[in-house]
């Protein structure tokens, strides 16, 4: 049994903090002089030309540390939150799971989204740890979960992860690979048949790549790429020999029904 993911969207009714919309700049800020190496690789970290948003990593460990109590005081597991923001307002989506020792038994449902994003809300109300408008956004991990901790790494070893890093490392800042093993807070991946280290601190974004095609979710595919499914080969031929470009391939995370949160807002 595995568990897509779940949850629900829902506007929240609740009243921003009251000093919420005195916070922030009326007007531009100038700076000058040396950056700061933080600011900077904290900048570095959120360019990105295949995304509008800015994943800011420190401001979601932060949190996370924050709201981890809360979440285990209802028997799940914080497996961590990203932070997005955006010309607008920012994202803040935390990913919740049962206990690894559970996971046979039960998994995260609709019931479980709204009890955290009910509490998570009240205490980020009074914590008011985001200044300016935020969305909350609180998941199931899905399938392709996302990778946070070393912990979490070890735990999926053997199977295939994509990683984005905030720097560079030997000319990458992108990699999917085997998880191999875990040492410390280092993480070995197989990339192209070769062993690559990364150590946690470094991991901008990560996470697991499925099978789709092993879990039923997906045509299985030959060498080629082409779908291998019986009697499609034939047919793939004849396309080809027609000219025609061959009909994209379905990706299941894109289908709406596979993925699903439960989603508050606030307003300053």
């Amino acid at each position: 049994m595995f568990n897509i993911g779940l949850g629900l969207a829902k506007a929240s009714s609740r009243p921003s903090h009251p000093a919420s919309s005195e916070k922030g700049p009326s007007g531009p800020f100038l700076f000058s002089g040396a950056v700061p190496q933080p600011l900077l690789q904290a900048y570095q970290g959120c360019i990105d030309p295949d995304r509008t948003d800015c994943v800011v990593t420190d401001k979601a460990n932060e949190i996370s540390a924050l709201l981890a109590p809360t979440v285990a005081a209802l028997g799940l597991d914080l497996l961590g939150a990203e932070y997005l923001t955006a010309p607008g307002g920012a994202v803040l989506r935390l990913y919740i799971d049962v206990p690894e020792a559970e996971g046979a038994s039960r998994s995260v449902g609709i019931d479980e989204c709204e009890a955290v994003s009910r509490e998570v809300s009240a205490q980020l109300d009074v914590e008011d740890p985001i200044s300016g408008n935020y969305t909350l956004e609180v998941s199931s991990p899905g399938l392709d979960r996302p990778l946070f901790a070393a912990r979490q790494f070890a735990r999926f070893a053997g199977q295939v992860a994509k990683v984005a890093l905030k720097l560079p490392q030997e000319g990458r800042r992108r990699l999917q690979g085997a998880i191999l093993q875990v040492e410390g807070d280092r993480v070995v991946f197989d990339v192209d048949g070769a062993q690559f280290a990364v150590e946690v601190s470094n991991i901008k974004k990560a996470r697991l790549v499925p099978d789709w095609a092993a879990l039923g979710l997906a045509p299985a595919q030959d060498k080629s790429g082409r779908d291998a499914r019986p009697g499609k080969q034939r047919s793939n031929r004849k396309k080809e020999g027609a000219g025609k470009a061959p009909a994209a391939k379905r990706n299941p995370t894109n289908n709406p029904a596979a993925k699903g949160r439960l989603t508050r807002s606030k307003r300053a």
